[in-house]
């Protein structure tokens, strides 16, 4: 093979970009796969500048469809086998979920990502905006259209350097991440199923900076929501306290809620009430997100409604306070009566294991060849829920191999153009270096 000057300036921009030291602690594959990722930055911000084109919110159906064709456009040339997967069932779109087949022998990979966004097409928030050099805004610009483009990125390097060949990879993109369908049994199937075939799950969405330092996710708390329902005896508002007509339900409603204030506290628990009604009548919407009451200062209010969630690390811990906010509505005030109701279709915990650490302790290899700082584990408090929780149970999982980002789930979020390259690197060598590793039996 023969090269222009042009051919060879290419090269030698190339491999000035690899430090010597760098490509040193490198295999020769992997050199070549930190390689391809910095030759191919401009395709892959092209491809993340054209996916947050397509608006993809949740409830978007032929959004989130459309995405997920250009998706599969992506993944089809790379050998895998791409279904998609109708939710219609669940009020939603559907998913990608796309299969490459390697040598049989070597850790199956999951691949965790998500094709919508929080922004449906009424929102302002529409347009792909460069900001600077290496930054940009757009809905989804990070979360998690960015986390997708690092999977192909990733896998496009493992290619060309000859490592994806023999990889198992399973890649399951959800269409409805950030508004899971209903029932959660059926929008979630396919990615349980997944998870319980694979033996490292890998999560794209973003990665989380702390005091300026890279941090690697080994745990993701839960995230579900509760309903209170108080009630009361009404008249007229001298009556309020008597043996007759007791406290009425906002006294109620108020001494659950300050119990929850005083009782429930513990690590890593957090429990926030965000929407309270109460008076002579009340009504929420459908989607729980929207409260009209009516009353006067003196009628005594007979019905009074709370709604907030509920954030552990543990499936214990849940199920633990969750017992205890049920006995404490339980304990009513004279006159009234209350229940609470907690959301069936909650995300679980992504609990902290010994496994999940081994993942990042192999990433932190990574970072040591490529000359890179060390991840210290991210505290959970500091990251919501995601879908890798939904596999954690069976499988040691690893979440924030997406891009760093900022704003995320508001207009203006924004996405670190630089980080990613460098996540897509960390990506492409740490699977080939798990799917290079036996299975276990």
């Amino acid at each position: 093979m023969t090269f222009g000057k042009s051919g060879i300036l290419a090269l030698c921009v190339l491999s000035a970009a690899v430090p010597a030291s760098l490509s040193a602690a490198l295999t020769k594959a992997e050199t070549a796969m930190v390689k391809t990722v910095d030759a191919e930055r401009d395709r892959t911000v092209g491809l993340l500048e054209t996916l947050v084109t397509v608006n993809s919110g949740s409830r978007n159906l032929p959004g989130v469809t459309k995405v997920g064709a250009m998706m599969r456009a992506e993944l089809e040339p790379l050998g895998f086998e791409v279904r998609w997967v109708p939710m219609e069932q669940a009020g939603r779109a559907g998913h990608i979920v796309a299969l490459h087949k390697g040598n049989g022998r070597g850790k199956r990979l999951l691949l965790i990502g998500h094709l919508d966004t929080v922004f449906e097409p009424d929102s302002p928030f529409q347009r792909w905006t460069p900001k600077g050099k290496d930054w940009a805004e757009g809905p989804g610009a990070g979360d998690d259209k960015g986390g997708m483009v690092v999977i192909v990125a990733a896998l496009r390097a493992m290619k060309a350097a000859g490592t994806l060949k023999d990889a198992d990879i399973e890649v399951v993109l959800t269409g409805d991440e950030e508004d899971v369908g209903d029932p959660v049994e059926i929008a979630r199937a396919d990615l349980v199923a997944a998870g319980r075939r694979a033996d490292v799950a890998l999560d794209f969405e973003g990665l989380v900076r702390d005091g300026g330092r890279d941090m690697g996710s080994i745990a993701r708390r839960s995230a579900g929501s509760w309903v209170v329902k108080a009630t009361g005896n009404s008249g007229h508002s001298s009556g309020i306290f008597s043996d007759k007509v007791g406290y009425g339900a906002i006294y109620e409603l108020a001494r659950i809620v300050d119990r929850f204030r005083r009782e429930l506290p513990e690590p890593n628990l957090t429990y926030n009430v965000g929407l309270i009604a109460g008076g002579a009548t009340e009504t929420t919407d459908a989607d729980g997100i929207r409260a009209t009451a009516t009353g006067k200062s003196n009628i005594i209010a007979p019905v009074a409604e709370a709604r907030g969630d509920l954030r552990t690390l543990s499936d214990e811990q849940t199920e633990r306070v969750k017992a205890k906010m049920t006995a404490i509505v339980a304990e009513h005030l004279p006159g009234t009566g209350a229940t609470i109701e907690f959301d069936k279709g909650a995300y679980p915990a992504m609990a902290p294991t010994p496994g999940n650490r081994a993942i990042l302790d192999r990433l932190n290899r990574v970072n040591r060849d490529m000359g890179l700082p060390e991840m210290p584990p991210l505290d959970p408090l500091k990251r919501g829920a995601g879908d890798v929780s939904f596999v954690a149970k069976d499988v040691d999982s690893f979440a924030g191999m997406g891009p760093y980002s900022t704003g995320d789930h508001a207009p203006g979020e924004a996405v670190d153009l630089a980080s990613i390259p460098t996540q897509a690197k960390r990506a492409a060598i740490l699977m080939s270096r798990l799917s290079a590793e036996a299975r276990g039996k």
